[in-house]
């Protein structure tokens, strides 16, 4: 084996891992969602796999490493700037539970058991649906729980410039609403806010030129 070629895929692969978490972010050191966790399945499946073949060049395997930020950053950009998009790689969160009944079907579909719900409502000190207004089965696999005594929504009106329609619905509002509260707020379009809270009926908004 060529120990002089095996330190050089290594270091590249090292270096790679660096340059991907530095740049695309640091969420694949913690992954909360689908693409964080494709990230880090791949490379280290290219490095893992490469690194101890001697067959493949090192030129070559620079080439693949490559191709995968490429990737990446192409997924990570489309991702950010398309619902549509980011819906397709990281799915969307789903309602179990609403006005305290819960909803059989979406359980389903997140192939979350009842045993299972419960005993995640039970680990956030809750005993019985009747007591949730909204739960909401996150693309991590966690739950968000709203009781019925809670006013405030705990996801954002908007985030990365895209408009949450399903919370607007939860605090009966509409699209034309918070574009009127955006140009109040001093922007020209929801795509200039980087993350708009709902609270006690007011909304905040941080917009991408805030430093």
């Amino acid at each position: 084996m060529d120990y002089t070629q095996l330190f050089i895929k290594f270091v590249l692969g090292v270096l790679t891992l660096i340059f991907q978490i530095n740049v695309f972010g640091k969420t694949n050191i913690a992954p909360t969602t689908a693409l964080d966790q494709l990230q880090n399945y791949v490379l280290g499946g290219i490095i893992g796999g490469v690194i101890y073949n001697s067959s493949i060049s090192v030129l070559q395997f620079l080439l693949v490493l490559i191709v995968w930020t490429l990737v990446v950053f192409i997924l990570k950009f489309a991702r950010e700037h398309s619902n549509f998009i980011r819906s397709l790689i990281d799915g969307k969160p789903i309602q179990i539970i609403k006005d305290g009944q819960v909803l059989v079907k979406n359980c389903l579909k997140a192939g979350i058991s009842a045993n299972e719900l419960m005993f995640k409502l039970r680990s956030q000190g809750i005993y019985s649906v009747d007591k949730v207004k909204n739960c909401i089965f996150e693309k991590n696999g966690q739950l968000t729980v709203i009781e019925t005594d809670e006013k405030n929504v705990r996801f954002p009106l908007i985030n990365d410039g895209q408009i949450n329609q399903d919370v607007l619905e939860s605090i009966d509002e509409d699209e034309n609403w918070l574009k009127e509260e955006v140009k109040k707020a001093g922007f020209n379009d929801p795509s200039d806010i980087f993350l708009a809270d709902f609270e006690d009926g007011h909304v905040s908004f941080t917009g991408y030129d805030r430093k």
